[in-house]
């Protein structure tokens, strides 16, 4: 239902377009790794996933099931509640393992949070959490590395700001683009599995930032090229 749900409201806050590198579909079973930089990109990758006919289970922060109408939905479909900072946070990753066994698709954001920017301007992505890694030794999985870009633009900044982008957004109609890159195993070792993840994630940010003519996507690549 929620991805249904993003695929109708997305269209209506912006222009969303998606690509992917060959490889990327049709098998399920995978750990789709995304890019987390704004309260919209939940939407936008459902959206933008489900016109590739993915329809993933969502690990969420736990928060959201304290909303009502929310909690029904997420729980009808399957989304998995991440209580960060307590001893129910490994129980998230457990669940995961048991919707892959299953053969669904799992998504989860490698950064485990927002950035503290109040710009709405792209940027690469922070620094991963452990989590994805360690899902991806613990059942064999492979990782979709997904790249979203633009969706700071719909919100970002402050609640105030936030609520102003989402009712301007339809009249903005600013650019979305999701990419899928190419499946990949991990290794085995966490710390460089987390480092792989990152840089494959990075990649399709990338990729997706220029699709919408974002400088940071060059920037970015310049910045890297010219340091020691």
């Amino acid at each position: 239902m929620l991805s249904r749900i993003a695929a109708a409201v997305v269209p209506v806050l912006g222009h969303l377009t998606v690509s992917a590198d060959p490889g990327s579909s049709p098998r399920t079973g995978r750990i789709i790794l995304a890019n987390h930089t704004s309260t919209a990109d939940p939407g936008v990758v459902l959206a933008g996933l489900r016109r590739m006919g993915i329809e993933p289970v969502v690990l969420a922060t736990a928060g959201l099931w304290r909303v009502p109408l929310l909690r029904g939905m997420l729980s009808s479909g399957g989304h998995i509640p991440v209580h960060r900072g307590t001893a129910r946070a490994a129980a998230s990753l457990d669940a995961a393992a048991e919707a892959l066994a299953a053969g669904r698709d799992v998504l989860i954001y490698g950064e485990g949070g927002l950035p503290r920017r109040r710009d709405a301007a792209e940027a690469e992505p922070c620094a991963f959490r452990s989590g994805p890694a360690r899902l991806a030794a613990a059942t064999g999985a492979p990782v979709l590395p997904l790249g979203q870009a633009g969706a700071r633009r719909i919100t970002s900044g402050s609640r105030a700001k936030q609520l102003a982008g989402i009712v301007t957004a339809p009249v903005r109609r600013p650019r979305l683009h999701v990419h899928l890159g190419e499946p990949l195993h991990l290794p085995a070792d966490v710390p460089a599995a987390t480092t792989t993840a990152h840089a494959a994630v990075t990649a399709a940010w990338r990729t997706a930032a220029r699709r919408i003519g974002e400088p940071a996507a060059w920037n970015s690549a310049v910045s890297r090229q010219a340091s020691p």
